[in-house]
């Protein structure tokens, strides 16, 4: 699963944006990849390791409803029905 969002650029700032990555390793755990930053500039990674999908799948949901309510916007979402959460 996969979704991008960003902030409303204010007139003389790059937006800022959020990327959530949700991906099954070989060995069957799953990584979470968070990355944001500026468009354009220096962005951060962080990276979570689960061993259950139910759990990797609730940190997911966790991140995005943490970045919805923060005012970001959902501009590109795959791998999943719902991005929204609603």
């Amino acid at each position: 699963m996969r979704l991008y969002l960003q902030t409303t650029p204010a007139s003389t700032e790059a937006p800022r944006y959020v990327q959530i990555v949700l991906e099954q390793d070989l060995l069957g755990g799953w990584t979470l990849y968070r990355e944001s930053g500026a468009q354009g500039g220096r962005a951060t990674l962080k990276r979570e390791q689960f061993l259950e999908r139910d759990q990797a799948i609730a940190a997911f949901e966790r991140a995005r409803d943490t970045q919805l309510k923060r005012g970001y916007r959902v501009m590109f979402a795959q791998g999943q029905e719902n991005p929204h959460g609603r």
